[in-house]
């Protein structure tokens, strides 16, 4: 929702500015889910047709935020083209959570100020109140909108951004009054579509981004670093089509994934690289799987020392610590620079000119790799009994 700028000096003297279309909005909205659903689904039923097109609105509007807001928008992980650029910012829309300029500012804003009391707009370290909703409610004095918008000078020359934002209140109250009402006229159900399709949709999809902001920062674990509060949380990465592998992504906000994993859930990682088989998206950023390798090896050794501390014989286990360290990432470096010359010969076809140099390169790669998986074992065992 969106929110009216007030002088910094009025907002001080009130301790923040209440947000009262957000209040009423979202509270009235959270009201009706709680009664008027359960109260119309036991007075008459609902139909199966109903509950198909309020799960397929959600996925897709959510599927925008994640793909489009979030992804492409806020943080340039891939490129798309305006086909799809023109989909995500209707979805955008449909989901109502103001216009991808709007949101990305306030998404980079976040990241480069995470969990900062004053900078970050929904800093964690505030409480879950506020990360979830509550900084949509109230407003601090944190001047963050007297330049809003010149912090995105690259959406400010996407004609795509810049439509949806010029129309976004249009667009979205006519597509969210609209959509529902029109299926419920043709399916002869109006308000059961408008209270599924509807209000349920909203509500369900609002929420769940919001556990990422206030949950995924509290529930979970931190494997690629604890610089930050962000959290690997596998049950609201399937909740949010992938967004709770936040962990990851706060260190790594750059790639177009969130699970990195090939088996993370994460359909927004794999619309976009599908879509890129056949043109839709490409230049796909993605970290080097060494780098991230890396970032894990030292968040363990920062987790173990800080274990290790307590003990009488501190001194006597840090050194192992750090040798083990140094050990493992010596072997990750090998390994990968290894794994590197033996797919440029494989794309140069010398390693296949030359039998001999073939051999050497696999050689040298399946040693490597032994020696790695070798390491890591050795490494865990040490690690894991401190952190």
């Amino acid at each position: 929702m969106s929110e009216t700028q007030i002088p910094n000096d009025q907002a001080t003297r009130q301790g923040g500015q209440l947000i009262w279309a957000n209040i009423i909005f979202f509270g009235l909205s959270f009201l009706a889910a709680l009664t008027l659903i359960p109260w119309y689904g036991i007075e008459y039923g609902y139909h199966w047709s109903t509950w198909l097109w309020g799960i397929g609105l959600w996925l897709f509007s959510s599927t925008s935020i994640s793909m489009g807001y979030h992804r492409l928008w806020s943080h340039r992980a891939y490129e798309a083209n305006p086909v799809l650029r023109a989909i995500l910012a209707f979805g955008g829309c449909l989901a109502l959570q103001n216009s991808a300029l709007h949101w990305s500012s306030d998404h980079r804003i976040h990241h480069k100020h995470v969990d900062h009391d004053e900078k970050d707009p929904y800093s964690a370290s505030l409480g879950f109140w506020h990360s979830h909703i509550g900084w949509l409610l109230k407003r601090r004095d944190n001047g963050r909108y007297n330049a809003q918008y010149d912090r995105c000078p690259d959406l400010k020359r996407d004609p795509i951004v810049m439509f949806q934002h010029k129309h976004y209140w249009w667009l979205s109250i006519g597509l969210n009054v609209a959509i529902p009402a029109l299926l419920g006229i043709f399916y002869g159900l109006f308000w059961e579509m408008m209270l599924v399709a509807g209000v349920w949709r909203l509500v369900w999809s609002h929420h769940l981004t919001f556990f990422i902001n206030s949950l995924a920062h509290i529930w979970g674990s931190r494997p690629y670093t604890e610089e930050n509060s962000a959290r690997d949380n596998i049950v609201l990465a399937f909740l949010t089509g992938g967004e709770g592998y936040h962990n990851y992504h706060h260190k790594f906000q750059f790639d177009y994934r969130n699970g990195v994993r090939w088996w993370h859930f994460d359909p927004s990682k794999w619309w976009i690289k599908t879509l890129s088989w056949v043109g839709v998206t490409k230049n796909l950023k993605v970290v080097p799987t060494e780098k991230i390798e890396k970032a894990k090896a030292q968040t363990l050794l920062l987790k173990a020392k800080e274990r290790a501390a307590e003990y009488p014989n501190a001194e006597e286990i840090m050194q192992r610590l750090y040798n083990e360290y140094d050990q493992l990432v010596m072997r990750i470096t090998e390994f990968y620079d290894a794994k590197k010359v033996w797919l440029e010969s494989k794309k140069a076809n010398l390693a296949y000119e030359i039998a001999e140099e073939k051999a050497h390169l696999i050689e040298n790669y399946e040693q490597f790799k032994l020696k790695l998986e070798k390491q890591k074992l050795s490494w865990l065992k040490l690690a894991k009994q401190y952190a």
